[in-house]
């Protein structure tokens, strides 16, 4: 038995937002197909992922991604920090994505992260 996340958070541009949504599923961003895995955070994680690599972009969202979906093609491993990071070994299928929207940020400047509902 383990602590982890059922669900963890994918970083889109609104391109690959809308290609997720138009195909039904996404294969990556480049990064991700470079590493042959799609990169994923958990709620703690996203802002620094956030901060790290997409500061200074616009037009970004987040899509929560039911993990248990995505069954075996998830893998924990370890990443920035030491830290457990989810991978998927496969495309991610718009059938695992829970809720989607913008990254917005609520007053006290926490991120506010997508819920299904």
């Amino acid at each position: 038995m383990t602590d982890r996340p059922l669900v963890a958070y994918k970083i889109l541009t609104g391109e690959q937002l809308a290609r997720l949504l138009a195909e039904g599923a996404f294969a990556g961003a480049p990064v991700d197909v470079a590493d042959g895995y799609v990169h994923l955070s958990t709620a703690d994680q996203v802002q620094a992922t956030l901060d790290k690599h997409f500061a200074g972009q616009d037009n970004l969202h987040l899509a929560a991604i039911d993990l248990a979906a995505l069954g075996a093609a998830v893998k924990w491993e370890v990443s920035r920090g030491g830290a457990l990071f989810p991978h998927v070994y496969a495309d991610l299928p718009l059938s695992a994505v829970i809720a989607y929207g913008p990254v917005e940020y609520h007053a006290d400047t926490t991120l506010l992260l997508p819920v299904a509902g």
